[in-house]
């Protein structure tokens, strides 16, 4: 078994007993990112994995409502803001900014953010980084 959500939980188990695992998977967007002069010329296909510990009190999903639980559409919007317009340089830097962002929410108790880029090296599916936070309870 491959579970995120047990993943967390060696860092606090409360993350698996009171929380609800939300992922996002491989969302793809074109990034203008990368140091090197051939990154410079055009977006590059970037890919984020994100998984959130939400509290089940604020995603507890008692009813067949969306109201009830966090809506997928605030991550693929955070991400769309964090990469913005501009050029990254890094992948660390942009994998920061999302992770502060979905932590800002109050329902997300932690959080999994990993950044990929497919198509830099012809020998490598991908080049990475990842990022795990946990906030206080």
């Amino acid at each position: 078994m491959n579970s995120m959500l047990l993943a967390f939980a060696t860092l606090d188990a409360r993350l698996a007993l009171e929380c609800r695992l939300l992922s996002l998977r491989r969302h793809e967007r074109a990034v203008r990112i990368g140091v090197h002069e051939f990154e410079r010329h055009k977006p590059q296909r970037l890919w984020f994995d994100v998984d959130l510990c939400v509290r089940l009190q604020h995603a507890g999903a008692a009813r067949d409502d969306i109201a009830h639980t966090l809506d997928y559409d605030f991550v693929r919007e955070v991400i769309a803001q964090a990469v913005g317009r501009q050029h990254h340089e890094l992948q660390e830097t942009l994998c920061d900014a999302v992770l502060a962002a979905v932590l800002r929410r109050p329902e997300v108790q932690a959080a999994r953010v990993a950044t990929r880029k497919p198509d830099v090296y012809a020998d490598s599916a991908s080049v990475g980084v990842e990022r795990v936070a946990v906030k206080p309870w």
